[in-house]
């Protein structure tokens, strides 16, 4: 309760309307930009289907049991929105989006994180000749075309002037590591989104040159191994700004072109994760019965945060964590 008790917490019908308001711009912007449906979503799967993220790899899901068998509160929805194209026959060039809630018990809190993950999941279907970077950079800045939209409304209904940059600067983590040297992978974000604004950051869970990995990421839905013609990995990327409230970088959203057959082995072998190819959603997919696709998570709370110029996360979600003291 220390993030919170530090807080100024704004509570008001007037500023809750207006966090409403931010999402719902966004949302209609981002449906608007990537031709996405609203569907609904799971609270939580099966342990044994395989369609759970595992994150870093350490955190452990909430779980529990229902007639014998174990269920887990999700952590993204990565692999079940892939799944579930398939499962509607989704065609080409149209994708689904969905309201993902989650607990995650091991968050460290922050004034960027809570135990509470809220989140617009987002996939979409595409050929598989569209598995480029060029594709995932298409996407990338619709994404921010959505967030430039949502900011510009709350920065009007605020009276301020819209603080992101006009366009989002595309790098990758080998050229961040060449721009930046002697930073820790955090710090050279938040150098980045300092200097250009908004970065869509390319590269994210393969070994680089210097054989570390920028940041980490599950084996079995973005595709982190596959290189482009100058040799750097990476088919994923993050989207991060310059927050201007608390003066540092800011994640919106993961995503990334999701694994076909030969990055999900080859991604699971180099973490050691072998196992995983019995279980149903890998099976599924080495046999081919599963779209390629595109998607990513946004976070929710991280968007309104940023357009309404909030420091804490306990500003913009509703309070659960309750002390009456």
């Amino acid at each position: 309760m220390e993030v919170l008790a530090k807080s100024r917490i704004r509570r008001s019908l007037e500023w809750e309307a207006l966090v409403v308001e931010s999402k719902r711009v966004f949302e209609e912007s981002l449906k608007e930009e990537l031709n996405l449906v609203k569907v609904g979503a799971p609270l939580y799967v099966s342990k044994k289907s395989g369609l759970n993220d595992d994150l870093n790899g350490v955190e452990e899901p909430v779980s529990f049991e229902l007639n014998g068998e174990e269920f887990q509160i999700v952590h993204s929805l990565a692999k079940w929105k892939r799944w579930y194209l398939g499962e509607l026959d989704v065609p080409k060039g149209k994708g689904i989006v969905t309201d993902m809630k989650a607990i995650r018990a091991d968050e460290v809190l922050t004034e960027i994180h809570s135990h509470l993950v809220d989140q617009w999941d987002w996939e979409k279907v595409i050929a598989r000749e569209e598995r480029t970077v060029s594709t995932l950079i298409d996407h990338g800045q619709k994404v921010y075309n959505a967030l430039l939209r949502a900011e510009e409304y709350i920065s009007s209904k605020l009276g301020e002037e819209s603080k992101l940059p006009y366009s989002i600067n595309i790098i990758h983590s080998e050229d961040l590591l060449d721009e930046f040297p002697g930073l820790s992978a955090k710090d050279r974000e938040h150098a980045a989104c300092k200097k250009y604004g908004a970065v869509m950051l390319i590269g994210i869970g393969g070994r680089m040159i210097n054989g570390e990995r920028h940041d980490f990421r599950a084996p079995d839905y973005d595709d982190w191994s596959t290189t482009d013609k100058y040799g750097r990995k990476g088919l994923n990327a993050d989207i991060l700004v310059w927050d201007s409230v608390r003066e540092k970088s800011l994640e919106i959203s993961s995503m990334g072109i999701r694994v076909d057959e030969k990055a999900l082995k080859l991604q699971l072998q180099e973490l050691q994760k072998e196992d995983r190819l019995k279980l149903p959603f890998h099976k599924l997919l080495l046999e081919g019965k599963l779209p390629y696709t595109i998607g990513g998570g946004i976070g929710q709370s991280r968007v309104a945060m940023l357009v309404t110029r909030s420091k804490n996360i306990h500003e913009v979600q509703a309070p659960s964590e309750i002390s009456f003291v």
